[in-house]
């Protein structure tokens, strides 16, 4: 028998998303994480002019009452409300379709012929997995559950500084 339970993501997506709607931004991604002894509950904007530190501060005041009031998290935590940053994770299948096309960085769990890091070009996305066009003529697919992350590849301009 399949539980209806949702767990803590699920949850908070669901209190975050009419706030997201309203601002006129979007939702890129919730996460619950542990580090060290730390719980960490991040939520992580986007929308297409970038996110500011006014839309993250918007958020954070919106939803950090309802989250008191609904009490979804039994432990201490600690609210991070972010974009999710020029070498962004992509890890929902709408995140693959927005960067069709685009350049990743695609770290696999074990290596293949010694190498666990694979970047090029998005070409396809679908059934869980994820292909890559690595160079004019060689192209790999791999099972999302076979990666420890999918990033977007972006290079920034420093001005010369390196």
């Amino acid at each position: 028998m399949a539980s209806d339970k949702k767990n803590t993501v699920g949850i908070v997506t669901d209190l975050v998303q009419p706030i997201v709607d309203e601002l006129g931004l979007q939702l890129w991604d919730v996460r619950f994480e542990k580090e060290g002894s730390i719980w960490y509950l991040r939520v992580f904007l986007d929308k297409e002019e970038g996110v500011n530190i006014d839309d993250c501060e918007n958020v954070s005041r919106r939803l950090s009452p309802i989250l008191d009031e609904v009490d979804p998290i039994p432990q201490s935590y600690t609210l991070e409300v972010s974009s999710p940053g020029i070498g962004r994770d992509l890890r929902r299948p709408q995140h693959f379709e927005a960067f069709m096309g685009a350049d990743i960085h695609v770290r696999l769990i074990r290596p293949v012929e010694g190498e666990r890091d694979f970047i090029g070009r998005l070409t396809g996305f679908g059934d869980g997995k994820i292909t890559l066009l690595l160079d004019e003529d060689l192209e790999m697919t791999v099972g999302m559950d076979e990666t420890a992350f999918v990033r977007l590849q972006e290079e920034i301009d420093m001005g010369g500084l390196k």
